[in-house]
């Protein structure tokens, strides 16, 4: 017998993947300050965190995650992206998180296998 999955087991549930990276920013940075030398260190662990809770969703997703940490001074940023994937299966998500001197830009692109 043939294996079935349904729509929403191999749909990109954009509202889960979006608590996940909350759930990862703020375990990360949380209350902390801005601290240039430590910029690297965090954007590995949101990372990281993400693809650990989103590989233990078991959706057969591959999993592509970006983190951008900026010190919140007024300069600007300017981000876009382009896909070409299949609307029905595939998804991505983008999350912004901020405190008092810094913001976090992270975005989660899943592409069904």
């Amino acid at each position: 017998m043939e294996d079935f999955q349904t729509g929403e087991e191999t749909s990109f549930a954009v509202d889960e993947v979006s608590g996940i990276i909350k759930d990862s920013v703020e375990g990360v940075l949380g209350t902390n300050n801005y601290q240039h030398n430590k910029v690297n260190q965090w954007t590995s662990a949101v990372v990281e965190q993400c693809l650990n809770q989103l590989t233990k969703l078991a959706k057969p997703f591959k999993y592509i995650v970006t983190c951008v940490i900026m010190q919140r001074n007024g300069a600007g940023l300017h981000t876009a992206s382009s896909c070409f994937w299949d609307n029905t299966s595939d998804g991505s998500c983008t999350v912004r998180w901020e405190n008092k001197t810094m913001y976090c830009i992270v975005s989660v692109y899943g592409l069904a296998i």
